[in-house]
């Protein structure tokens, strides 16, 4: 029997929308199944009250990679956001990154060579240690003071255990600037899609036949009958049905709320850095586009999501792959079965159990339709 496609791909996030976009300009037939009853994977985002909500969570496109930011503009131009968080400890409020509003408002000085000073002052307490978890490093890069107020609590939420039980090398470095530029990334290009990523993402798979609602994995034999290649980009061990065990993720939950005034903390993202507080940080959809896409945009309603880190169990959304060493034995031995399988191609952070940037993803999509097509 006729294959009816050239390429069936899995998922029509980033990654799948890419491959696909790529495979049609090439003159393949191309299939897109998704499981979501709607596109564009984890960077959607639906229209609350005329509202762009990230709905699993905030996405921020930053790239030094011109090509991909080339590559992205053809079908979206991005607005101006430029992503500076604010920290709330116990009602105090601090500048993200650590830059010299933090310093000032930490300790009151004034210069970077007083900012400075004080910050080896508070590393001195771990002087000539090596440090042996994740409170140590971070007082050995920033000083107890940093640690306790905007550190400590954050992250303790963010994995659900002590900073004392966390491997120091879960903190490599903290940035530390000794000027008063507050853009947490700090790259080249930077903004949110105008009309939001779900469009983007609409405009890549502009003329490709898409299935939503759809399981690929309930009915495989069916679908991979229709096509010659199979682009995966659902969960690796999912695909082996689990046969060597789980790996594991961390996952978020959110609680959105629709309120009826304009404006509810004034920042796209506000972290809660205090331990007591349950939620990591609340999201504000509204800044990331409001007064940078529509001229006059006056909208009286806001909607604000509190997110929650949690430990993932089968079942739950994967949002982090763990990268340890148990997953990342487990991830290899999933990885040799995938080698064996001569038509699928697995990608993405789910079919590569990878911590991808957006713009990583993009970069990893072309990358392999660019070898694949060749």
């Amino acid at each position: 029997m006729d294959k009816k496609y050239d390429y069936l791909v899995v998922g029509a996030g980033l990654y799948g929308a890419v491959f696909a976009h790529e495979a049609k300009k090439c003159g393949k037939s191309v299939l897109v199944l998704e499981k979501r009853s709607h596109i564009a994977g984890n960077v959607y985002c639906e229209d609350v009250e005329g509202i762009k909500v990230h709905k699993y969570g905030a996405h921020i496109f930053h790239t030094n990679n011109t090509e991909v930011w080339e590559y992205l503009n053809q079908f979206t131009d991005f607005n101006r956001f430029t992503n500076s968080p604010v920290a709330n400890y116990k009602g105090e409020l601090y500048s993200l990154p650590f830059n010299m509003y933090t310093f000032n408002k930490m300790w009151g000085v004034v210069t970077p060579l007083d900012a400075a000073a004080k910050i080896e002052e508070q590393k001195a307490e771990m002087a000539g240690k090596e440090p042996e978890n994740l409170e140590e490093q971070a007082i050995s890069l920033v000083g107890r003071d940093i640690f306790e107020k905007l550190v400590k609590g954050y992250t303790e939420k963010q994995w659900g255990r002590d900073c004392k039980d966390l491997p120091a090398f879960i903190i490599k470095r903290l940035p530390v600037r000794l000027t008063f530029d507050n853009n947490y990334f700090n790259a080249l290009y930077q903004g949110i899609p105008t009309g939001g990523y779900t469009k983007m993402v609409e405009n890549m798979l502009d003329g490709i036949e898409v299935i939503c609602d759809t399981n690929y994995l309930e009915e495989k034999e069916k679908w991979d009958a229709m096509a010659d290649k199979v682009v995966y980009t659902g969960p690796i061990d999912a695909y082996f049905g689990f046969s060597l065990g789980y790996l594991q993720y961390r996952s978020v939950r959110f609680e959105n709320e629709l309120l009826d005034m304009p404006n509810f903390q004034g920042n796209a993202a506000v972290n809660y850095t205090d331990r007591e507080t349950p939620w990591t940080r609340i999201i504000e959809h509204k800044w990331f586009t409001f007064g940078k896409d529509e001229a006059g945009n006056d909208l009286p309603k806001t909607v604000i999501s509190r997110e929650y880190s949690s430990e993932w169990k089968p079942g739950d959304e994967p949002y982090y792959p763990v990268n340890d060493e148990t997953n990342g034995a487990l991830y290899k031995q999933y990885r040799e079965l995938a080698d064996k399988e001569a038509n699928v191609i697995f990608g993405g952070r789910l079919g590569e159990y990878k911590y991808y940037d957006m713009d990583a993803v993009v970069a990893s999509a072309l990358a392999m339709a660019k070898q694949e097509l060749k």
